[in-house]
């Protein structure tokens, strides 16, 4: 088994289920990838590691992305091969990177803009580089790219709200948001579940709904075969908002997820529209 074949295998996220509808050989460089979006995000997160460690790690892989690495282990080639043979421009490999390093600090982010900003590196970058593994060739495979980046990002931010807090104090809901409800940085730490959070929380869900709405609206005709994994993982985080907003945002007590079950019932129902 591979180096980034393991690191996939053992995180079993919605990401690496969609993966399985891929052929083979796509579903190898799809594997590749994710291990390295899942090798940044444990690096910056990794609590066991000192902060200035994890900055050296980090920068050391932007070093070798962008300057090439000194001496490389098995899974940096894995990614290096990856990125010639798919042709995958290296700045959204460096933006993904860039996205795991602003993690390294407790996060703020004024206003949705400057959350928007970090959301396109941490996952419509990562949209834009699967697109290309995936095969698509229609310019508008990047607008549904971005759009579902956000959409995705966004509704996990929702969903994880409690899990940032208990790591380092992180918030991601836009400060600006908040204060249109007269909902304070405090009382998210408190754990406040009032009408001014289900308020807040019921605007950040539309917004990802709308997301949801734009991605569909961008979906091209010429690539909808090759996006099927997208498609999948859309179905399923958009079942995963539903499931919040329903539930009247409980995110402090519970953590939302999608049952296997409905995830293996969303992946055979595109194999079988494959099929035909």
């Amino acid at each position: 088994m591979s180096a980034a074949s393991e690191i996939t295998r053992k995180a079993k996220s919605n990401l690496a289920f969609a993966l399985n509808i891929l052929p083979r050989e796509r579903r190898e460089d799809m594997v590749v990838f994710y291990a390295f979006c899942r090798t940044m995000d444990d690096l910056a997160d990794d609590p066991g590691v000192a902060p200035e460690e994890r900055v050296r790690s980090l920068d050391a892989w932007k070093h070798g992305m962008t300057g090439g690495f000194v001496a490389p282990d098995e899974f940096q080639r894995e990614v290096i091969s990856l990125r010639d043979r798919r042709q995958i421009p290296n700045d959204l490999l460096v933006a993904i990177i860039d996205g795991c390093r602003m993690d390294l600090q407790p996060q703020r982010f004024e206003t949705w803009e400057k959350l928007s900003e970090y959301i396109w590196k941490v996952a419509c970058a990562v949209g834009l580089v699967s697109i290309r593994i995936f095969g698509c060739t229609d310019p508008g495979s990047e607008r549904y790219a971005v759009a579902l980046g956000h959409a995705l990002q966004l509704t996990n931010i929702l969903r994880d709200i409690e899990e940032d807090l208990s790591n380092s104090g992180r918030i991601y809901l836009p400060l600006a948001d908040m204060a249109r409800f007269q909902y304070t940085e405090q009382d998210l730490v408190n754990r406040v579940r009032d009408r001014r959070f289900l308020a807040l929380m019921a605007y950040e869900a539309e917004r990802a709904e709308d997301f949801f709405h734009q991605a569909a609206e961008a979906l091209p005709a010429a690539d909808r075969r090759a996006l099927v994994p997208a498609r999948i993982m859309g179905e399923i985080y958009h079942l995963l908002l539903e499931k919040m907003r329903d539930d009247r945002f409980h995110v402090f007590g519970k953590r939302y997820c999608v049952s296997k079950a409905r995830k293996l019932a969303i992946l055979s129902k595109h194999l079988i529209a494959r099929s035909s």
